[in-house]
């Protein structure tokens, strides 16, 4: 009679657990290797391994299990592109006297597990210019409210 190694625990695969006769092997999710111990799995990512169907314009971006393809900065008027995740609204455009000098998108991962609450990174405002203010906000995506600035 076969005995079923993944009923004695939980903890003998990362993932998954599938019983054979006479014994047992571990398996991971699509998008993810099982390593060198049999047991644990590894996010492939699809970025490094260039294996991805975003366009040349757009950015691969390695998410665990898959990948996204992010397409690039568009500066709204006023504001002109700069660099690939820079907008400037020119002094000059009367159309940017209310508006931020500069935008700055940047994209970056959060693992998962985190102790919180806890510091994920730091603005710091530099006084380039005389009677120059700082305002600091998240335009989008806390609508869970998950997210704050101190």
């Amino acid at each position: 009679a076969d005995m079923d190694e993944c009923s004695f625990s939980e903890f003998l695969c990362q993932h998954e657990c599938v019983n054979g006769p006479g014994s047992y092997y571990c398996s991971c999710p699509s998008g993810y290797n099982l390593l060198d111990d049999s047991r644990s799995c590894q996010d492939i990512n699809e970025c490094e391994t260039r294996n991805f169907t975003c366009t040349s314009q757009q950015t691969c971006f390695n998410i665990p299990g898959e990948y996204k393809c992010l397409d690039p900065v568009r500066c709204e008027d006023p504001y002109i592109q700069i660099n690939e995740n820079r907008c400037m609204c020119p002094a000059e455009n009367t159309g940017c006297r209310d508006q931020p000098f500069t935008v700055l998108y940047r994209v970056m991962d959060m693992v998962s597990g985190r102790s919180v609450p806890s510091d994920i990174f730091q603005m710091q405002a530099t006084t380039r210019y005389p009677g120059a203010y700082y305002i600091f906000q998240i335009k989008s995506g806390n609508e869970g409210r998950e997210f704050y600035m101190r």
